[in-house]
């Protein structure tokens, strides 16, 4: 049990959605869901590709090494970890939603 002061749970959290939108895709179809994404799974991936990064960054400005984890617990109970795994799961998500709905367009 690690909770959110180290990384993980967001690569396995973003393919239990990724479970949920390919479901959507086989009921619907592939338009549908690109729909219900609202933006392109690309842009989706490499805005989690960003966020990740820009978390893992963060440490640099506090002359630490890169992915060091920072806390905030004045503020909230936010660290850099919990952000690195949101971009985690964006990346995910649209990766795998990009690849997924590209190999099923092409096969109808």
């Amino acid at each position: 049990m690690r909770g959110h002061n180290s990384p993980g749970g967001g690569f396995i959290g973003a393919l239990i959605a990724v479970i949920g939108l390919s479901l959507l895709m086989f009921a619907e179809s592939p338009q549908y869901v690109r729909e219900r994404l609202h933006y392109a799974p690309f842009s989706i991936a490499m805005l989690g590709v960003f966020i990740s990064f820009a978390a893992g960054a963060v440490s640099l400005v506090f002359n630490l090494p890169f992915l060091t984890g920072l806390w905030w617990k004045d503020v909230l109970p936010l660290g850099t970890p919990l952000i690195f795994d949101i971009g985690i799961y964006l990346g995910v998500i649209g990766g795998v939603m990009g690849m997924i709905l590209h190999v099923t367009e092409e096969m109808d």
